[in-house]
């Protein structure tokens, strides 16, 4: 939205902690190869380790990342926890960045700041 030739962006509201989560997770190169791995299948902690060659401790900080940002849901089967994308969160980022296609274009201030 264009206000007095000044563009105004929505603000994030201060409760909405789910976005602010959500792109700190997505942040990390690490994490990226974990949602990248997961787009096509569930996969196995020790199949995520061998596909990303980490140790199980340094993924399971960025699971915990991704399960804490609502992004990876798991689930237990015997002694395994397979994980998987919760697509329906990636959707939600998402709709909050197409607010941003609907702008009108950034207005240039020709104002000096001295």
């Amino acid at each position: 939205m264009v206000a007095n030739n000044v563009m105004v962006t929505p603000a994030v509201p201060a409760a909405n902690s789910v976005l602010v989560a959500g792109f700190h997770a997505i942040s990390d190169p690490w994490r990226l190869q974990v949602i990248n791995l997961l787009r096509e299948q569930e996969l196995c902690v020790c199949e995520l380790c061998e596909q990303l060659g980490v140790s199980q401790s340094k993924l399971s900080f960025h699971l915990k990342t991704l399960k804490e940002a609502l992004l990876v849901q798991s689930r237990q089967e015997g002694r395994w926890i397979y994980y998987s994308l919760n697509r329906s969160q990636f959707g939600v980022l998402e709709e909050y960045l197409a607010q941003y296609r609907h702008f009108s274009p950034i207005v240039t201030s020709y104002k000096s700041c001295d």
